[in-house]
């Protein structure tokens, strides 16, 4: 069903929503245990990287804090929760968020920071994220109802809007140019810890970087999150943990960032179930008994419009499947690598690049990750990213930058391989401030087919450099 596109009101009611409706089920104040809402990426001495419930920490902010800094810190106390409530605590509701603010440059000159994306203005100011949380955590044990909604107001609203839900322009949320109002998740959910069913809207399971900016690392993000992965899924996901060392999830979703929009029916290669979106989702965990070490491999199958279309303007509708591995190892006290790839592939993608051998009209797309963080102090840590993405047909990185004024470039794509490195710093100030500074550095070769030249390469004010030198900075407080 289509929700009507109310804008900044949202908040308030989706606040009340929650409190009222979740609220209405309250727990012996004597079984709350206020200590999960403290076990947060920046918040306790828990490496967040591995990717298997732990101890205190529901399955949900597993996934979406584990691409957070693996600090060592013995920090006592969690972050101070401003909008805590004891009313809302003795019921298991919690009401939290953060907010982060920023500002990166490239060295060209350009007004916009090439295919980086979520902070693509240069020496321009962003409030990238104002996010906002109300949840309700499973039990442990027993049966339980649980649910969150999250709100993310900000220049990174681009990024987490779903079709039918949040919209896209000129249907989103925009309150002007570049900001505006997402609701990235939604949902319900019914079960305990070891044994849940999720029902709603949600982020992916897809990949290691994540889209709430607190649980990351680093300020900007890697190619494969940004081109090669869904942001948000909605639908039905089931969670089993049987033991310390596995969990299965697995669920039917209507596809890449979608509400409830489905797919064409007037389409250029109907087939048998073309013009169904009913897509798998899944992911399945192994953990190490000490809890160092985790391997995670995840996969999104379905129906999706490619986005060509034939002479007569109907839609190619074809297979979109992608694959993410990510395994994580505490190698030391201090020192921990996370590595991870993905696989991607699109059906009668009709791309003008193709290469020899590969499937006619399709188009494929390849990631390699490496990170490697190291603990100087409680509170100072280091990273290095070195990535490795191949948009082999020039379907996934597509533009010079995304909002209204960018440079668009080569309609065709940019068929090549894509490698970046970059370093920063986490600076924990106290428990709720974080400070991120870091240095990149991309580079582009393209693929035979690509054609060269200016205009046709991705970094730059004209589009005409195959590499890029950044720097930027942002600081995160959470409330």
């Amino acid at each position: 069903m289509l929700f009507l596109k109310f804008k900044l009101p949202l908040w308030v009611a989706a606040g009340l929503v929650t409190s009222t409706v979740v609220g209405a089920e309250p727990t012996i104040p004597s079984q709350v245990d206020t200590s999960i809402y403290d076990s947060f990426a920046q918040a306790e001495g828990q490496a967040p990287v591995t990717l298997m419930p732990r101890a205190g920490v529901p399955d949900e902010d597993v996934y979406q804090y584990r691409g957070a800094a693996p600090q060592e810190a013995a920090i006592e106390e969690g972050a101070t929760r401003y909008l805590e409530t004891d009313f809302l605590l003795d019921r298991g509701i919690e009401t939290y968020g953060f907010v982060e603010l920023g500002i990166g440059a490239n060295a060209l000159g350009s007004p916009w920071n090439g295919p980086i994306t979520f902070n693509d203005r240069a020496w321009q100011g962003q409030m990238n994220q104002l996010y906002l949380i109300n949840e309700r955590i499973l039990k442990d044990e027993g049966i339980s109802l649980g649910g969150r909604i999250d709100l993310l107001y900000g220049t990174d609203f681009l990024y987490t809007q779903a079709a039918g839900l949040d919209g896209f322009a000129p249907d989103d949320w925009a309150t002007n140019r570049y900001y505006g109002l997402a609701m990235p998740q939604l949902y319900g959910e019914v079960g305990n810890q070891a044994l849940n069913v999720k029902f709603g809207h949600f982020y992916t399971l897809i990949g290691y970087e994540v889209v709430p900016a607190i649980g990351n690392f680093f300020y900007t993000h890697a190619y494969t999150m940004q081109y090669g992965e869904p942001f948000t899924h909605t639908g039905v996901l089931a969670t089993w943990n049987p033991n310390d060392q596995l969990s299965i999830i697995a669920g039917i979703t209507n596809g890449w960032d979608n509400w409830d929009v489905g797919l064409p029916t007037n389409q250029a290669n109907p087939s048998a179930g073309s013009t169904s979106n009913a897509s798998f989702l899944g992911a399945v965990t192994f953990s190490s008994s000490d809890g160092t070490q985790a391997l995670t491999i995840a996969n999104a199958s379905g129906n999706e419009a490619s986005g060509f279309v034939n002479a007569g303007g109907q839609d190619f509708i074809g297979n979109r499947t992608v694959t993410s591995v990510v395994y994580t190892n505490e190698l030391t006290d201090k020192l921990t690598y996370v590595y991870q790839s993905d696989i991607g592939y699109q059906a009668h993608a009709n791309t003008a690049v193709q290469t020899q051998g590969q499937q006619a009209g399709s188009a494929y797309w390849y990631g390699v990750n490496n990170y490697v963080f190291y603990n100087f102090t409680d509170y100072l840590i280091g990273g290095f990213r070195l990535e490795w993405f191949s948009d082999v047909n020039g379907y996934r990185v597509g533009t010079g930058g995304f909002r209204d004024g960018a440079l668009v470039g080569n309609q065709n794509g940019f068929a090549g391989n894509f490698w970046e490195a970059t370093w920063g710093l986490n600076y924990l100030v106290g428990n709720n401030l974080v400070i991120r500074p870091e240095v990149r550095y991309d580079w582009y070769s393209r693929n035979q087919g690509q054609a060269g030249g200016p205009g046709n390469m991705p970094y730059g004010p004209n589009l005409n450099n195959n590499g890029q030198f950044y720097g930027g900075c942002d600081i995160i407080w959470q409330f």
